[in-house]
């Protein structure tokens, strides 16, 4: 199980690191705000949500995250 981590502001976020396109890896791409690019063909998701911009029925997974005593945690299934 692979993710991408994410800090938006004052908060991390966590979706499944392959796009849901062609499997490229999103932590890999660009992060404008909250919109991750995947680097291979330009797939958008929203890291809060998971969601794609291109096609609703592909969103990433979403993992809960966690921040305690200065350590990041991820929870993934």
């Amino acid at each position: 199980m692979e993710f991408a981590l994410f800090s938006v502001g004052e908060t991390f976020r966590a979706i499944g690191n392959a796009c849901r396109h062609h499997g490229g890896p999103l932590g890999e791409g660009e992060l404008d705000r909250t919109t991750a690019t995947c680097p291979w063909h330009g797939w958008q998701f929203d890291v809060t949500t998971g969601a794609t911009l291109r096609n609703p029925d592909l969103s990433a997974p979403r993992y809960r995250v966690e921040v305690r005593g200065g350590a990041v945690f991820v929870e993934v299934p």
